[in-house]
């Protein structure tokens, strides 16, 4: 009696190989994607001078500190087309108002997507300037005097918000 055996498929035509080898295979591919997303991207949260801003903190607090004694107070308004800010600032001191402030519109975590606006005291006593491009997000806003003697902060929504109140966040 002859025995008849089926024809051998090579190794490399079998499924079975290529289904065993295809789980490394991912992972490889996997972790070369990873490396690559490590080396080119930047990791906005850790701050490279994270000691001199430790030793920076008594300074901010006081600045803080001052504008809650002074009673400064601000209300700002954004103009999304075109990227006019408005805003009336208030103190309960016998100090004249400064005639340029900063505005800080700090990305909670993107540092690259933070900008600076300089705004400038128009005859009717309110100040004015313009924005860059803001992404949709929660935007941190600081507001203080070119000297930093004084600092207030508030939050908004772009662009669901297009009013701000701000104010000292230190009461004291």
């Amino acid at each position: 009696m002859q025995t008849t055996t089926p024809n051998a498929l090579p190794w490399y035509r079998e499924p079975w190989p290529w289904l065993l080898m295809a789980g490394p295979a991912a992972v490889v591919v996997a972790g070369f994607a990873t490396l690559w997303l490590a080396v080119s991207s930047n990791d906005g949260l850790v701050a490279d001078d994270y000691y001199k801003r430790g030793l920076a903190i008594n300074r901010t607090l006081d600045r803080d500190a001052t504008a809650a004694r002074d009673g400064y107070s601000a209300s700002a308004k954004f103009d999304f087309q075109s990227r006019k800010v408005e805003l009336a600032l208030s103190a309960n001191t016998a100090v004249p108002l400064p005639e340029t402030l900063t505005l800080r519109i700090l990305h909670p975590t993107r540092a690259g997507q933070d900008q600076l606006v300089l705004l400038r005291r128009s005859a009717a006593g309110d100040y004015a300037g313009v924005s860059g491009p803001l992404t949709d997000g929660r935007r941190l806003l600081q507001l203080e005097d070119i000297e930093g003697n004084w600092r207030i902060s508030g939050t908004f929504v772009f662009p669901s918000e297009q009013a701000v109140a701000m104010k000292s966040t230190t009461a004291r």
